[in-house]
């Protein structure tokens, strides 16, 4: 308990000059008396006590310490007044001495967390482009419009394709080799016989065309895309944009079985309609359908400011986008870019790096206590032993990579003229990407998840188009600039969130580290089986979450 000293104060004690002549005799002789010089008047130092009672008690020893004739009288009483004038002063200088510091640490508080508020709103900058040939026309305005597209083929064209076929070598391969050396060239021959004598790339060319096709110049390049509307919507739901953005070695084509269930889903099982949605699937610039860059720098950036334009030019202001793959790097660009046009964004794929000693502590942890890093049970199935699936296995199925970010044109020129070396370089990634047990099996287990035909017609989009050099440059373009892709973490995705997690994808991340780039995750799915073409390989149930992120998403806002 404190003690109240104000009790042994009586009210009128008399504080004369003799009290002040006291104080400044016993400071003279060094005595502690907890007193120091004051002001002019003499007082104690605003050291002593912050309060005005405590104040006077300190001075209350010195009017009994000294006696003097001349204290008594009626210029007692005036000086008495002196003195609680003086403290008055005194207790609104300490009152200032604490209200201004905080005031100062007040103000500097707000405008720390506006400065930190305007760094969480930064953005990617739009900026603008041009990759038509020559230099850009100064005067002459882009034509906007839009114009329907329709894949077709020639008599020619398949007869050359043939007599590429017929005049293939290859290499045998080694005894018991399967595919750890890559595509196993006894099962290829088995692909290229199906490709010339049974593969109908006519009848492909029909169920391409079952969907609109666009053409569309942006940019000074012509971008292809479909659009499918969805033939019935219940009364009262409104339709959800989605623009779905592929990857390498991929194209459109692996939407085609997703996009059903995404424009009728209750026909498909996948809900009563609440949820329905137009689907536009462009070809990245350089792949497929959509004409190549002819300048130097596309990239994701420039690839993202395109894909806005193009959902502007088709009429919206407001859509979700999905994307694996490049589609993922893609589309987080766009959300970075334009959050205002984003309402969510979807990915089967997170771009990250593992570096920091936060995430370093984290991987060495993660298999002992992972509860205590942010990882759950599932993540340690998917993620460990470390070194084994983090750094051998990347390091196994990216040799590709290193080719294409640095000089892909060398390649990309055999690949260009040799159907059947265009298909093993492709047909390899969908094996071991889909699942990596299929590593070890003669076949590469292509056929357990999908048809030659499908396989097939995604290869001939590249041949038949001369895109595979072109789509191979991408690599150059983006990790030349930023072999880190970390615009992607120093700014962050501030749009709803949603994340499918398939077990065979070549890398998982687990959602503590998605956080660091996706700061709004609204769903984070494990899914029970799928790789790295997700779209292609399991379409219900990529469909099945996306509804599932689009309804959590407008529950939660």
């Amino acid at each position: 308990m404190v003690e109240d000293t104000s009790a042994g104060i009586p009210p009128t004690a008399p504080f004369s000059s003799c009290t002040q002549r006291g104080i400044e005799s016993r400071q003279r002789q060094g005595q502690h008396t907890g007193l120091q010089s004051g002001s002019s008047a003499g007082l104690p130092n605003t050291s002593i006590s912050p309060h005005p009672i405590l104040f006077m008690a300190t001075l209350w020893p010195f009017r009994e310490a000294h006696s003097c004739p001349h204290c008594t009288g009626p210029h007692t009483q005036s000086h008495w007044e002196s003195i609680l004038s003086r403290i008055r002063s005194f207790q609104y200088s300490q009152k200032n001495a604490v209200l201004v510091p905080a005031a100062a640490l007040g103000v500097g508080g707000m405008v720390v967390c506006w400065l930190m508020s305007r760094r969480k709103a930064k953005r990617l900058e739009v900026g603008d482009g041009w990759w038509g040939s020559g230099e850009r026309p100064l005067r002459e305005k882009e034509d906007e419009s839009i114009r329907p597209f329709k894949i077709e083929t020639s008599d020619k064209e398949i007869e050359d394709l043939h007599h590429r076929l017929d005049r293939a070598r290859y290499a045998p391969p080694l005894e018991g080799a399967a595919f750890h050396y890559g595509f196993n060239s006894d099962y290829l021959q088995k692909v290229v016989a199906y490709w010339r004598n049974q593969f109908d790339w006519r009848k492909q060319v029909e169920i391409l065309n079952k969907y609109p096709h666009f053409h569309t110049t942006i940019e000074g390049i012509d971008i292809h895309f479909i659009h499918v509307k969805p033939p019935y919507v219940p009364h009262g739901r409104a339709v959800q944009p989605i623009l779905m953005v592929h990857g390498w070695p991929g194209s459109f084509y692996e939407f085609y079985k997703i996009i059903p269930l995404l424009t009728e889903p209750a026909r498909y099982g996948l809900g009563d309609g609440d949820v329905v949605f137009e689907v536009i699937c462009p070809s990245i610039p350089g792949y497929g359908f959509s004409e190549a860059p002819h300048q130097k720098g596309f990239d994701t950036r420039a690839t993202a400011r395109i894909f806005h334009k193009l959902m502007k030019r088709l009429g919206f202001k407001e859509y979700y986008i999905q994307g694996g793959d490049w589609g993922s790097g893609i589309t987080t660009n766009m959300a970075q870019m334009l959050p205002e046009s984003v309402k969510g964004i979807h990915v089967n794929l997170v771009f990250i790096t593992v570096r920091g000693f936060k995430k370093l502590i984290q991987a060495m942890l993660g298999a002992y206590v992972p509860w205590l890093v942010g990882f759950t049970r599932e993540d340690v199935r998917r993620m460990y032993p470390f070194v084994q699936k983090n750094v051998y296995d990347i390091l196994r199925e990216t040799g590709y990579l290193h080719i294409q970010a640095t000089k892909p044109d060398t390649a990309g020129c055999g690949l260009n003229d040799s159907p059947v070396g265009l298909a093993a370089y492709i047909l390899e990634k969908f094996s071991t990407w889909t699942d990596k047990s299929f590593l070890h099996r003669d076949d590469g287990g292509l056929e357990r998840k999908y048809s030659l035909d499908d396989l097939l017609t995604n290869v001939m989009i590249y041949w038949v188009t001369s895109s595979i050099a072109s789509s191979m440059r991408y690599y150059k373009e983006n990790l030349s600039r930023d072999p880190a892709l970390s615009d992607n973490t120093r700014f962050g995705v501030y749009v709803p969130a949603g994340i499918a997690a398939f077990p065979e994808e070549i890398t998982h991340v687990p959602r503590c580290w998605a956080k660091t780039i996706f700061k709004n995750i609204v769903s984070y799915s494990y899914m029970p089986r799928g790789g790295h073409f997700a779209a292609f390989e399991e379409p219900k149930l990529l469909a099945q979450d996306i509804i599932h992120f689009v309804r959590r998403k407008s529950d939660v806002f």
